[in-house]
């Protein structure tokens, strides 16, 4: 067992948790921040993205106990209070989404990747980026 201590939204968590707990388990089982999907097993769909320490993180590779003391955002730490960031905006507007089952890990990725490369996003660069976003889980 291992004790885990983070900030998780803004919020200090402090649990016991199995050596093995995956960190999307202790997000979505322990704090019940159920935004964060498993999707593929594999590491492969992105439904999982959360940032850690400011960087976008698949959280099913990602063990619970590697985490302790770090700064997690979860999609529901992402807005304001009733104001969406900006990215949850422009997918609820523009209809980014097939299902909606992926649409959270899409939306980590993206805002990590504008804040890395801020104006200077191409298609391209986004293409390769979003790569690992992809709807594996269950081909919707």
């Amino acid at each position: 067992m291992a004790n885990v201590s983070m900030t998780v939204n803004g919020r200090a968590v402090e649990r016991t948790v199995e050596d093995r707990t995956l960190l999307v388990q202790f997000l979505r089982e322990d704090l019940g921040l159920t935004g964060t999907h498993v999707g593929c097993d594999t590491s492969q769909c992105g439904a999982c993205v959360v940032h850690i320490d400011g960087k976008a993180v698949k959280s099913c590779t990602t063990l619970a106990a590697q985490v302790d003391g770090a700064s997690i955002t979860t999609i529901e730490g992402l807005a304001n209070g009733v104001d969406l960031h900006p990215v949850q905006a422009a997918f609820k507007e523009h209809h980014g989404l097939q299902c909606g089952f992926c649409t959270p890990g899409m939306i980590m990725a993206a805002v990590d990747m504008i804040e890395r490369h801020g104006g200077k996003l191409d298609e391209k660069t986004v293409r390769e980026e979003l790569e690992g976003n992809r709807e594996r889980h269950h081909g919707c």
